[in-house]
C-alpha cells in the first residue's frame, strides 16, 4: 500500500483531494489528510472573526466525509525528507511514501524584540480566537494599532470600526500607502474609506520595538511612543517552522523552491502547495486552490504512467472588503472598488463554504 499524505487541511491540500476524489482510486493508494483539526478554516475571512463580525462556525468548512480519506490529527514538528517520516509535538511518528507539505505560513516578525510576544496575530485560527478576545474586550475609545497596511490589516481595520463603532483604530505602515502592492487607484480609495470612517492612517512608521502598550516609531531625532491597548501584527508572513527547518533550497521569502510539477527536485516523491512554495506570486487562497489541482493532475498522471501536462497558472485577481457594503480589487488587469467587488467577494467565499470554488 502506497501511503499519500497531504499535511494540510488548507486551500491547497483539499484542491488536492477533492480532485483526486472526483475519479476512482489505486487499489494500492492510500490517502491520509495531516490537520491539527477537524475542519478547514478560511482564512480569508480571518480579519471579521478577529473584529467580531462573524462567529468562529461561520467560516469553518468540514473536511470531506469521504471512506477513501484517513484523517490523521496532529500538530507537526518536523518533517524528515529522508526517513520519511512525520514527527508531531504528540504521538508517534507518520511515514509516506508521497507527501504534500501545505502547512501554510505564520507571522514574520523581522526581528523586531517583542513583535511576537505582544503583536497580537490572525494567522491561526487559534491565534485569531485570541485576538477576537482581546479586541472585543477594549474598553471604549480604546486603541488599536495595526501594524502593516497590506490587505489583512486593510481588511481588519474596516470590518473592526463596522463592528466598534467607538474604538480608536490606527494603521502603522512602513511604506507611503497602504495597499502599496495595489494599483494607486485602490490605495487612494481605501485611504478616503478610512478617512471617511475615522480610521488613521500613519505612513513611513519605522517600528523598532514592542513593549505592553507602547509601539516603539524610530526616528531621525529618536524613538517616538505610540500607545496602544491592542496591537495587532500583519507585516509580513513566513512558512511555518517546521518547514523553516527543511534544509532544502529556498527563495529569499524562505518558501521551498520547486520545479515545473511542484515538486522538490531532490525529492520528487514530495510536493510543496500554497503559502510554503517558491511561486512567481503572491501567497493566496487562489493560488493554493489553482496549484493544488495541479498537483492532483501530476499524482493522477503518475498513476497512469504517462507524463503530467500542466498550463500556466492563471490568477483571476485579489478581491478585499471595506466592511459589509465596500471593497476594492483587481479582476484581470481592472482595478474595481466600491459595492461590486464586495458582492463579489462574498459569493467566492460561499463558494468556499460549499466546496463550489
Amino acid at each position: 500500500m502506497k501511503r499519500y499524505v497531504i499535511l494540510g487541511g488548507g486551500y491547497g491540500g483539499l484542491a488536492i483531494i477533492g480532485r483526486l476524489l472526483e475519479g476512482e482510486l489505486p487499489a494500492d493508494v492510500q490517502l491520509v489528510l495531516v490537520d491539527r483539526m477537524p475542519y478547514q478554516g478560511l482564512k480569508t475571512e480571518y480579519y471579521a472573526l478577529a473584529a467580531g463580525a462573524v462567529s468562529d462556525v461561520e467560516i469553518r468548512v468540514q473536511f470531506p466525509n469521504d471512506p477513501r480519506v484517513h484523517i490523521h490529527y496532529g500538530n507537526v514538528q518536523a518533517i524528515d525528507l529522508d526517513a520519511q517520516l512525520l514527527h508531531f509535538s504528540n504521538g508517534e511518528p507518520l511515514s509516506y511514501d508521497h507527501l504534500v507539505i501545505g502547512l501554510g505560513c505564520t507571522d514574520k516578525y523581522h526581528n523586531i524584540e517583542g513583535a511576537e510576544q505582544f503583536g497580537n496575530s490572525i494567522q491561526s485560527l487559534a491565534s485569531t480566537r485570541r485576538t477576537y478576545q482581546l479586541l472585543n474586550d477594549i474598553k471604549p475609545y480604546g486603541q488599536v494599532n495595526i501594524v502593516g497596511g497590506g490587505l489583512s490589516g486593510v481588511e481588519l481595520a474596516a470590518e473592526l470600526r463596522e463592528s466598534r463603532a467607538d474604538l480608536n483604530i490606527r494603521i502603522l505602515d512602513r511604506g507611503g500607502r497602504v495597499l502599496s502592492s495595489f494599483p494607486e487607484k485602490l490605495s487612494r480609495f481605501v485611504s478616503g474609506w478610512f478617512e471617511q470612517h475615522g480610521v488613521e492612517l500613519r505612513s513611513h512608521v519605522n517600528v523598532s520595538r514592542l513593549e505592553d502598550g507602547v509601539i516603539y516609531n524610530r526616528t531621525d531625532d529618536g524613538e517616538e511612543e505610540i500607545h496602544s491597548h491592542v496591537t495587532v501584527w500583519t507585516a509580513g508572513i513566513q512558512p511555518v517552522a517546521a518547514v523553516q527547518k527543511l534544509l532544502v533550497p529556498k527563495d529569499p521569502q524562505g518558501r521551498v523552491i520547486i520545479n515545473p510539477y511542484h515538486q522538490i527536485p531532490d525529492y520528487p516523491n514530495v510536493f510543496v502547495v500554497g503559502d510554503c512554495a517558491s511561486l512567481p506570486f503572491s501567497p493566496s487562497a487562489q493560488a493554493a486552490g489553482a496549484q493544488g489541482e495541479q498537483i492532483a493532475d501530476v499524482i493522477r498522471a503518475m498513476w497512469q504512467g504517462e507524463t503530467p501536462k500542466l498550463g500556466k497558472i492563471k490568477l483571476k485577481g485579489v478581491l478585499g472588503a471595506l466592511g459589509k457594503k465596500s471593497g476594492f480589487g483587481v479582476v484581470g488587469k481592472r482595478a474595481v472598488v466600491g459595492y461590486v467587488p464586495r458582492v463579489i467577494k462574498s459569493g467566492v467565499l460561499w463558494m468556499s463554504k460549499h466546496h463550489k470554488g
